[in-house]
């Protein structure tokens, strides 16, 4: 049978048609830059339909108002205006009575872990105003907004982004496109980021499920563990307060890890204002204070508090806020 020629207009229209449909199929067509990668690793890694994957990432939206918020960090700030955003009369009050309010379950806490309550309740105080303030960004825009979207740290948050989509679902506060945190996609009163989720997180009360936003246990826990895993030591000592003489040696430091005995810096010229253990591994901080420059050993513990926040300025600040509602409480089962 002969087949009839087809005419050249219907074939040019006829490819027309079908280049139109291939740029306009919705498989093809992503909302963020990296977003297909970052699917086609999620899927493969994790088995979740990368149909579901897409249509949560099509919903997030970046946001140029988390891509400000990150360029002015208050760790930027010198010591003597720091620390008054977070050692506040209002806020030691309401650590006490947090701490009060959930003594039983903190000291419980506190006795397992071998981590003092006050601290737990200092770093839920400055991460969140003991759970009144914690966030109003939607976790997976910010997560895109800074994963996707700001090349300075995008290797981070990206990495976090890929673990958020990849967490199980009992290991969240709700569905991943309704979740609040702070503008670095952290959540929960205890502000984790997703990988903090994964490797950190407590089922404290064995209901199958790590709530980090309504469950009293699972957040104290969570934090504690988070401290023990990084290396707290029970009773250790955190920071203290030290005193140059007028030959001391200048010391600079990248960060708060314990390099020297403390006889070490006191032959250097830092004497300390207090009774601490001899032999004990520690580091020195200088910060500017109100009345000049501030001189500050630092040891284990305090560097263990800056694996939450770099910052040597949040480590002190959660210290402070700690010992001031621990001295409002009372003394406690557990040991410092």
């Amino acid at each position: 049978m002969t087949v009839a020629p087809v005419p050249s207009a219907v074939r040019f229209f006829a490819i027309l048609l079908v280049l139109w449909m291939g740029a306009s199929t919705p498989a093809t067509a992503t909302t963020h830059p990296g977003q297909a990668e970052l699917v086609r690793e999620v899927a493969r890694e994790t088995g979740k339909n990368p149909q579901a994957l897409n249509a949560l990432l099509d919903g997030a939206k970046r946001q140029q108002a988390i891509l400000d918020a990150i360029s002015r960090p208050a760790e930027a700030k010198p010591w003597k205006d720091y620390r008054p955003i977070f050692l506040t009369q209002q806020r030691i009050a309401d650590g006490i009575a947090f701490y009060r309010a959930h003594r039983a379950l903190l000291e419980q806490v506190g006795k397992q872990y071998g981590v003092a309550p006050e601290y737990i309740v200092a770093i839920i105080g400055v991460e969140t105003s003991y759970g009144r303030n914690t966030g109003k960004y939607k976790v997976l825009d910010a997560l895109v907004t800074l994963g996707l979207y700001y090349p300075p740290r995008a290797t981070f948050f990206r990495a976090q982004l890929k673990e958020l989509l990849s967490l199980p679902d009992n290991h969240l506060a709700g569905p991943v496109d309704t979740l609040t945190g702070s503008y670095a996609g952290a959540q929960g009163w205890g502000q984790f980021m997703p990988t903090s989720i994964r490797d950190f997180a407590v089922d404290a009360d064995h209901d199958g499920h790590i709530d980090l936003s309504n469950s009293l246990p699972d957040i104290f826990a969570s934090v504690a563990n988070y401290f023990v895993r990084h290396g707290w030591i029970a009773g250790g000592p955190v920071a203290a307060r030290a005193q140059p003489d007028g030959a001391a040696k200048p010391i600079a430091v990248k960060d708060a890890t314990p390099q020297w005995p403390l006889e070490q810096l006191v032959a250097w010229g830092y004497a300390p204002l207090q009774h601490l253990p001899p032999g004990e591994p520690a580091s020195l901080q200088t910060l500017e204070g109100p009345s000049g420059p501030e001189y500050w050993f630092t040891f284990q513990n305090f560097y263990v508090i800056t694996h939450y926040n770099r910052s040597p300025l949040y480590a002190l600040a959660v210290d402070q806020l700690a010992q001031a509602i621990a001295a409002g409480v009372g003394p406690a089962e557990t040991t410092r």
